[in-house]
């Protein structure tokens, strides 16, 4: 049970916080001007963006998950689990950020998902 939390929170926390930065960096706008001072512009006004706190904090959770999980499970087995958040990670695109998944990455969070099952089905 224990461990079906952490993995929930890695995921869906890990790639809820990469969607909320994604988010606050399309609002931000693209870097085009990599001098020290253009960048620290950059940080200044993706600081002041709600949704990069929210994906800060997010991620923060998934972290610190991550460090439960690894305190009493082999690496072998939560480095490959977590790549569930591939899956995560495209449905959020395709429905939080309006983005287009091609055929091609669908079929690829396929394999990930066999990959998966292959792993947990191999911890038995």
């Amino acid at each position: 049970m224990v461990e079906a939390i952490l993995f929930s929170l890695i995921i869906v926390a890990g790639t809820g916080g990469e969607l909320c930065v994604s988010r606050a960096m399309k609002t931000v706008g693209e870097v085009k001007d990599f001098r020290p001072l253009s960048i620290a512009r950059v940080i200044l006004r993706a600081l002041r963006v709600g949704w990069m706190w929210a994906g800060v904090g997010m991620m923060a959770l998934a972290f610190f998950s991550l460090l439960g999980a690894l305190s009493f499970l082999n690496v072998s087995f939560v480095v490959p689990v977590t790549a569930l958040s591939y899956v995560a990670g495209a449905c959020g695109a395709m429905f939080f950020l309006r983005e287009r998944v091609s055929r091609r990455r669908w079929a690829g969070v396929c394999l990930v998902v066999i990959g998966v099952t292959l792993v947990f089905l191999g911890k038995r």
